[in-house]
C-alpha cells in the first residue's frame, strides 16, 4: 500500500459509476479527451501504490534504457557500432534493454536526456503521459474504419484494466502508444484513399519496428486495418515509409536485420538455451492474461462467434470490423509465442497488443459488460497491491 492506494480507489469508484455512461454520451472529441485523462489518472494512481518510487524507480534501473541514454554522446557512433555492441563477449556490450531492441527505444530517452527531461522522474511521467495516449489512439483508428458505436463500448474496458500497471513504468507501453497512433494514420489514409497520409502511417510504424524487434507483427494488424477501410491505395506509400524509416537507420550504420541477427546470438548463448520451450509456451500466454485480464478470455466465443458469422445479433459491419482487429492481434501473439523468441518474457511486452485484444469485449451484451468492468478493476487492484511487479 502506498499513497496510491487511495487514489487507485477513488478512481476505480468512479470508473464503475460512470465509465459506460459517458463513453455512451459523450461528444466524441470530449470522449478522446477524457479517455485519455481517465487512463492518465489510472497510470499514475497506480504506479503510486509503491510510493513515488512507483514513477520513476524502474526506468532507473541499470539494465534500462534511461541510464544507457545518459551515456550516448555521439548518436552517429553508437549507431554505426549498435550492433557490434550487441554480442555478450564485446568489452563494451549494451545493457539488456537496449541488446533486446533497435536503437529506436535507446534515442527516444537520449532525446529526452538532450531536452532536459533525462531524470527518472520526468521521464517516469512523460512516458506515462504518453501511454495514456494508446486508447485514444485505438478508438481513432476503429472512428476511421466505421466503428464508432464498437470504440464507445470497448473504451472503459480500454482503460481500466491490468495494463495500467506496466503502462506508467515501461518502454513497452510508449511503443504501445505509437503503434496505436500508427494504425489510426493508416486507417484514415485508408478511408480519405489519401496517399500521404498512407506515407505519414508507415513512417509511424516504421518507428514502433525501430522501437522493437518484435513490432514487425504489426503487420497483420495493418492488413486488417487497410482492408477494412477499403482502400489499399494507402499500402504502398506506407510501405515506402516505413521503408524509408529502416534506410536512415541503416544510413548511420545499423541494418535491422544485422541486429535481430546479433541479438538471436546474444539470447541463445545466455540463459535462454537453458529454458525448456514447452513451459514458456505457456508462461507467455499465462503472462498475458495478467497483462490483459481475464476480460481478454471472456469475450473470446463471442468473438468467434461474430468472426465466423454466427452471431446475427452482432452482425454489423463495425462489429465484424473489431473482430477482424482482434483475429489480426491473436495471430500476432500466436506467432510470437510459437516462434521461440519470447522464452521467459514478461507481462509488458504484451502492451501494443492488449488494446486490439481487448475490443472482443465490445462484442459481449451489456450485462457482461458491466460485469467485466468491475472484474477489470477488482483484478487491477489485487495485483497492484498483493503482488510485486518487477522488471
Amino acid at each position: 500500500m502506498g499513497i496510491g492506494t487511495p487514489l487507485a480507489l477513488a478512481v476505480a469508484l468512479v470508473a464503475l459509476l460512470g465509465a459506460r455512461r459517458a463513453a455512451a454520451g459523450l461528444e466524441w472529441r470530449w470522449l478522446l479527451l477524457s479517455t485519455w485523462l481517465a487512463s492518465a489518472a489510472w497510470l499514475f494512481s497506480l504506479a503510486l501504490i509503491d510510493g513515488p518510487g512507483g514513477i520513476w524507480r524502474v526506468l532507473e534501473h541499470r539494465y534500462e534504457y534511461l541510464p544507457t541514454a545518459r551515456t550516448i554522446t555521439d548518436v552517429p557512433a553508437a549507431l554505426a557500432e549498435f550492433v557490434d555492441r550487441i554480442p555478450y563477449d564485446h568489452p563494451q556490450h549494451w545493457q539488456v534493454h537496449t541488446a533486446g531492441h533497435p536503437p529506436g527505444a535507446v534515442l527516444f530517452f537520449v532525446l529526452l536526456d538532450r531536452l532536459g527531461l533525462g531524470s527518472g522522474g520526468a521521464a517516469g511521467v512523460i512516458v506515462a503521459l504518453i501511454a495514456a495516449t494508446t486508447a485514444p489512439g485505438v478508438l481513432t483508428t476503429l472512428k476511421a474504419l466505421g466503428a464508432e458505436a464498437i470504440g464507445r463500448r470497448a473504451a472503459p474496458l480500454l482503460v481500466f484494466g491490468p495494463a495500467a500497471i506496466w503502462m506508467a513504468v515501461s518502454g513497452d507501453a510508449l511503443f504501445g502508444a505509437v503503434s496505436a497512433w500508427g494504425m489510426a494514420l493508416l486507417a484514415t489514409a485508408g478511408s480519405r484513399r489519401s496517399v500521404g497520409l498512407g506515407a505519414a502511417a508507415g513512417m509511424v510504424l516504421g518507428c514502433c519496428v525501430m522501437f522493437s524487434y518484435g513490432l514487425i507483427l504489426l503487420g497483420p494488424l495493418a492488413l486488417v486495418v487497410l482492408w477494412r477501410a477499403g482502400s489499399w491505395r494507402p499500402l504502398i506509400p506506407a510501405v515506402l515509409g516505413a521503408g524509408a524509416v529502416v534506410a536512415a537507420y541503416g544510413a548511420f550504420g545499423f541494418w535491422w536485420w544485422e541486429g535481430l541477427a546479433a541479438l538471436r546470438g546474444r539470447y541463445w548463448a545466455g540463459v535462454a538455451s537453458n529454458r525448456p520451450p514447452e513451459y514458456w509456451m505457456w508462461g507467455n500466454l499465462a503472462a498475458l492474461c495478467f497483462s490483459a485480464g481475464p476480460a481478454v478470455a471472456v469475450a473470446i466465443p463471442d468473438w468467434w462467434r461474430v468472426l465466423r458469422g454466427r452471431a446475427p445479433s452482432k452482425s454489423n459491419v463495425g462489429a465484424h470490423t473489431a473482430a477482424w482487429l482482434v483475429a489480426a492481434s491473436w495471430a500476432a501473439v500466436v506467432i510470437a509465442d510459437f516462434s521461440q523468441m519470447s522464452r521467459a518474457e514478461v507481462e509488458r511486452i504484451w502492451l501494443p497488443f492488449v488494446p486490439w485484444l481487448l475490443l472482443a469485449t465490445a462484442l459481449l451484451p451489456d450485462r457482461w459488460q458491466r460485469r467485466l468492468l468491475a472484474l477489470q478493476v477488482l483484478f487491477t487492484l489485487a495485483l497492484a497491491h498483493l503482488l510485486w511487479t518487477d522488471w
